[in-house]
């Protein structure tokens, strides 16, 4: 059974057929999802979610990109579900993001700092973002000894040599939709890098769909393609990298219920 580790079903993408898409999950192979909040919005979304399917469980956090808003109450909030939430099992998506001029480099760092504080705290793994920020990112982690709250660098698309970085740090690499594209060199070379043990699956959906589904929405019925990838890149049967990851991904985000 597949453990999609990082999805956003709480989008407006799903809207029109969500509730018969999340039925028809297990039936299809899906064991468990993770619902990953990007705002305080999504946060709340991603519990309710939570709270209705047994077999989704909830990441609580801001993404960079949503942090121009963000509050000290926010975070208390934050801390609350993550302290008295079972179904409550990383806090994420948070990090950096400088593709866009907005918020502030300075802002995103603020609460970059402050979430990874939190999951110190609430002893939860983090799912990291990262996006054209790669050496902010691993100093801003390295400095507050994220090897110590441990977790995922969610959709990997930097270096293996930067993949050796965050080994070193114990982290996971969640690897998506990408590694089926055909340019997609870098993240190829580095998911031939990583060892088996430390490789989730994940969609990101309804974004980054992968090959041959590319451009459309996307949905952990996909993760197939995605896991037939990585796969031949590590020379394994499909069934085993199922398995594998589905192990690794329990290890990272149930370790507060074992």
């Amino acid at each position: 059974m597949i453990f999609e580790s990082h999805a956003h079903y709480d989008d407006e993408a799903f809207n029109a057929d969500r509730d018969e898409l999340l039925k028809s999950l297990v039936g299809n192979g899906i064991e468990y999802v993770v619902n990953v909040g990007s705002s305080m919005e999504s946060t709340r979304s991603s519990v309710a979610l939570a709270g209705k399917y047994d077999f989704i469980y909830a990441a609580i956090g801001v993404h960079p990109s949503e942090t121009g808003e963000l509050t000290e109450n926010d975070i208390e909030w934050l801390k609350n579900e993550a302290l008295f939430n079972e179904k409550v099992v990383a806090i994420g998506e948070i990090g950096l993001d400088y593709y866009w001029e907005e918020p502030e480099r300075d802002i995103q760092k603020i609460w970059f700092e402050r979430q990874l504080e939190l999951a110190r705290e609430v002893k939860l793994p983090v799912i990291i973002h990262s996006r054209d920020a790669s050496k902010e990112t691993l100093d801003m982690m390295k400095a507050h000894k994220s090897e110590e709250i441990g977790g995922v660098i969610h959709c990997y698309s930097y270096s293996k040599e930067t993949a050796k970085e965050y080994l070193n740090m114990g982290f996971y690499f969640g690897i998506g939709g990408v590694v089926t594209f055909k340019n997609a060199r870098q993240v190829k070379e580095a998911v031939q890098y990583i060892p088996l043990d430390r490789i989730l699956l994940e969609t990101d959906c309804p974004y980054l769909s992968p090959e041959p589904n590319r451009g459309k929405r996307n949905s952990s019925l996909n993760i197939p393609y995605i896991a037939r990838a990585i796969a031949q890149l590590k020379g394994i049967e499909y069934d085993e990298l199922i398995e594998i990851t589905s192990q690794n991904a329990k290890k990272m985000y149930f370790k507060k219920q074992v």
